[in-house]
């Protein structure tokens, strides 16, 4: 099967649908005139103010202010002030969501994937629907996948430290 670039209608699924369905999924860069791609393998998902794990859980900031954006958005922002996190937002404009791609093929780890891809912040809040420098293709491929708790969100309430939001390919 040809790959094709995700568009706008798989973008409005909530995060919590959307994560699992990314997994397979190739993200893909131009970087000068060499496109990369790598098959995403692991994701987790941030899902509204209430979530005490999401950026967006104390409201619209200059920070989160992409997560509440349409889906199709991307959101990278910068953990522990070393390494660029790569999210794609999700949902209606106006509902903070979003998924972070924790995994690819060959780089486990969100900071790694991004800087094998050189995914900075001059990518935040490009539509990947559009972009001709990042941008996710699917080729037909689904994985079988695992269910987990959220990694390093030790700071969110209970509930939503302890909800399966965190998806890995078998």
């Amino acid at each position: 099967m040809k790959s094709e670039r995700l568009q706008e209608d798989f973008y409005q699924l909530h995060a919590p649908e959307a994560a699992p369905k990314l997994l397979g999924k190739l993200l893909c860069r131009k970087i000068d005139t060499k496109i990369i791609s790598y098959r995403i393998t692991e994701t987790e998902c941030y899902y509204s103010e209430e979530d005490t794990a999401c950026h967006a859980h104390k409201g619209k900031t200059e920070r989160t202010k992409v997560l509440y954006e349409k889906g199709g958005t991307s959101y990278v922002y910068l953990c522990y002030g070393i390494h660029n996190l790569f999210n794609v937002v999700t949902g209606e404009k106006d509902f903070p969501e979003a998924v972070l791609i924790r995994g690819v093929e060959g780089y486990n780890g969100p900071g790694k994937l991004t800087k094998a891809l050189s995914i900075d912040r001059s990518l935040n809040g490009i539509n990947l629907c559009d972009s001709h420098e990042l941008w996710i293709e699917d080729d037909g491929y689904q994985p079988e996948y695992t269910c987990g708790k959220r990694i390093g969100i030790d700071y969110a309430t209970e509930e939503y430290r302890d909800i399966l939001w965190r998806f890995t390919v078998k």
